[in-house]
């Protein structure tokens, strides 16, 4: 029994001293004993651990989506990568831009190959600015620079006054749609989009995209550019959410398909008749919904009490929400 006793001391000895030294070196904590089994001794690292289960936030104390930071922390210029994309490169030649880091957010937030668009730079070499600097992919940020020197541009010489701004309502920003929490994530959480408001003239003059009283050719143009080059067009009389400014963006969708709801409208006919009196050349340019000039003509009477109807459902959820009530 002596000679068995010693051959135990000898072996735990040796298993003590091929353990790590970080599991020898617990300050302040005793050594854990050996389990038994069985009439055996177990070492502790035979035993099986234990698994970490994850921490759960019940709902109500979550944090919200829109609760999280959404920016690049530090200097994006020096986070960001020292090699630039291709896109990025073909970007410099028309605008000014600061290269970003990965933007990362929660859940579906966040982009690669972000950049803060400044200014644009039209063909003519003058520069239109971005107020605020817009934080974009770079793709996007190709196709408003795009836009704005091929189709936007050229149709403000008509007001004998060069571009100079554009007005960034919002660029990048983690958050659901039409700023509903809980609901899907916003092209805008990816960087994949942007608000506009107005385009700045060198006069001082802003021309609002939304303005009734605003050119309506000139809307017109603006309107079938943007549905052109974008995946989603919204504004006025698209959902309520977009009454006061135009968002475009690139979301992807099956067969490309495209969203351009954007109604360009006029003044009802007190107003109509107000700036026929006060400026005729301008009332001559704006027009009724049929198209109808309204030089020479009395404008119509409309009730003040009478309000746009809202747009159509689609066939296939009438006749689902039909054979419900059955």
């Amino acid at each position: 029994m002596k000679c068995v006793g010693i051959m135990v001391v000898i072996i735990l000895a040796g298993l003590f001293c091929a353990m790590p030294k970080a599991a020898r070196a617990q300050t302040g904590a005793a050594p854990v004993a050996p389990a038994k089994s069985g009439g055996r001794t177990v070492p502790a690292a035979a035993r099986p651990k234990r698994p970490v289960l994850p921490v759960v936030l019940q709902h109500e104390f979550a944090p919200p989506q829109e609760a999280y930071a959404s920016f690049p922390e530090g200097n994006p210029v020096s986070a960001a990568a020292a090699t630039p994309s291709a896109c990025q490169v073909d970007l410099g030649k028309i605008a000014e831009f600061k290269p970003l880091p990965v933007l990362v957010g929660p859940g579906d937030c966040g982009a690669d190959d972000a950049v803060l668009l400044e200014t644009i730079a039209l063909p003519d070499r003058s520069k239109v600015a971005v107020s605020p600097p817009a934080t974009l992919r770079c793709p996007m940020a190709r196709q408003v620079a795009d836009w704005v020197r091929d189709d936007v541009a050229p149709t403000v010489k008509k007001f004998d006054s060069p571009l100079v701004g554009l007005d960034n309502l919002a660029s990048y920003e983690c958050r659901g749609r039409n700023n509903v929490r809980a609901a899907k994530v916003s092209e805008h959480g990816r960087a994949d989009a942007l608000d506009v408001r107005d385009f700045k003239l060198a006069d001082g003059r802003e021309l609002v995209l939304t303005d009734m009283t605003a050119d309506k050719d000139w809307r017109d143009a603006v309107r079938s550019s943007a549905c052109e080059r974008f995946m989603t067009v919204l504004g006025p009389g698209s959902d309520g959410y977009h009454e006061e400014h135009v968002h475009i963006d690139l979301e992807p969708r099956r067969s490309d398909y495209k969203i351009c709801e954007w109604d360009v409208r006029v003044p009802p006919a007190p107003v109509l008749a107000q700036t026929m009196q006060a400026d005729p050349a301008h009332a001559a340019n704006l027009v009724q919904a049929d198209g109808v000039p309204l030089q020479g003509l009395d404008p119509p009477l409309i009730a003040e009490d009478e309000v746009p109807l809202p747009r159509p459902r689609p066939v296939a959820a009438n006749m689902l929400a039909h054979r419900a009530t059955k």
